[in-house]
């Protein structure tokens, strides 16, 4: 499926390029101790080898910096440092990464007394003089307090999406627009509401996206395609990092869970109701996982395509659900909605039900309520 893509500018991370329609890369983070090196390296390897376009590492003192040093030299992987709570150990990891990411509600833990504005001056110099990109990376729980100060309590998207425009407005102000941002929130909603509020605002600067404490998979990997399908099908998100609880030996899982969440959205294979901007007949349907209760799900799902075929003219969306779980709440955005039980397909139209039938005669029954929807629109095809 043809997607749309934001028009972002360009920001190279070593041998990776993100935005201006360049394809969407993968990032993970690693998890172990960054001062045993060989474990370090090991598992930077290892995710460059499962499809890691970028791999961060965190960086909290001398000591580990000095550690990044002896992993830049035994590995090509294009690698990103994170911050965590001491900007001014940027100018002794700099030279040795693509990327510095700094999160603007850490930067007032050093040096109260010194402006935000001036420790962001400092990371911008730094990052020029060593050929690094830079990540304005926003969490929902640790923004700046003076920022959250300035909104109501219970306003969590405001102070997230403040913070990141203000700091994009001063580093386009210092010249320096080799950067990208990101708004991260534990839920799914919210990470699709800031993000989606920040593209309408900057569409012009690249999203990293991702869902933070996402959890152990499955829902953590479901928790992130939900997110990811939203964005990602409205042409928002140049780059993207699953976030698993996962052993350090399984943390692999977060490149294939990536790459396998950009493929099925590319195809059209999602689990929640996508608005794709189409002005024409719109599919979707989930993949079949573990939740399937009967495997003629996935039959079904191509008998609906190709049933549905006549009405390729009109805008109208159909989804195909596979499962209980998903499936009702899923569908209440569709036009015509069926989710699947062991014996019978529950119809929807958006959040009414029309009842449940079985099999061998939900298509018949799909295409009258389709015919009916298509009467309607006659008048104004596209």
């Amino acid at each position: 499926m043809e997607i749309s893509r934001n028009a972002t500018r360009a920001v190279q991370i070593g041998s990776v390029t993100i935005g201006a329609g360049h394809p969407v890369a993968v990032q993970s983070m690693t998890a172990t101790a960054t001062q045993d090196v060989a474990a370090t390296v090991a598992q930077v390897n290892d995710l460059a080898a499962a499809g890691a376009d970028v791999v961060r590492i965190a960086v909290d003192n001398r000591a580990d910096a000095e550690a990044l040093a002896a992993v830049r030299a035994q590995t090509i992987a294009n690698l990103a440092v994170d911050l965590q709570e001491n900007y001014r150990l940027a100018e002794l990891v700099a030279p040795h990464v693509d990327k510095v990411r700094y999160n603007p509600g850490h930067l007032y833990h050093h040096e109260r007394h010194k402006p935000w504005q001036d420790k962001v001056r400092y990371l911008a110099d730094v990052a020029a003089q060593n050929d690094c990109a830079i990540r304005v990376g926003v969490n929902c729980g640790s923004v700046d307090p003076a920022k959250r100060d300035q909104f109501a309590a219970d306003d969590e998207i405001g102070p997230m999406l403040a913070s990141a425009l203000e700091h994009c407005e001063l580093l386009d102000s210092l010249g320096f627009t080799r950067y990208c941002v990101s708004l991260k929130d534990s839920a799914p909603a919210a990470v699709i509401d800031v993000n989606r509020r920040f593209a309408e605002a900057r569409p012009d600067v690249p999203l990293h996206l991702g869902v933070t404490e996402a959890g152990l998979p499955p829902d953590g990997i479901i928790k992130t395609r939900i997110a990811f399908e939203q964005l990602l099908s409205r042409g928002i998100g140049d780059t993207i990092r699953v976030s698993l609880t996962v052993p350090n030996s399984r943390k692999a899982e977060e490149i294939a869970a990536g790459r396998q969440i950009l493929a099925d959205i590319a195809a059209g294979r999602v689990r929640s109701v996508v608005d794709f901007g189409l002005k024409t007949l719109n599919i979707i349907s989930c993949p079949s996982c573990s939740r399937v209760e009967n495997e003629a799900f996935i039959d079904l799902a191509e008998q609906v395509k190709e049933m549905t075929r006549y009405a390729e003219e009109y805008a109208i969306t159909i989804a195909v659900m596979g499962c209980r779980v998903n499936g009702p709440g899923e569908t209440d955005a569709a036009d015509l909605g069926l989710w699947c039980g062991p014996t019978h397909v529950n119809l929807k139209r958006r959040s009414e039900s029309l009842g449940a039938y079985p099999y061998d005669q939900i298509l018949a029954r799909l295409r009258a309520e389709l015919d009916i929807l298509i009467d309607r629109r006659k008048d104004t095809p596209v």
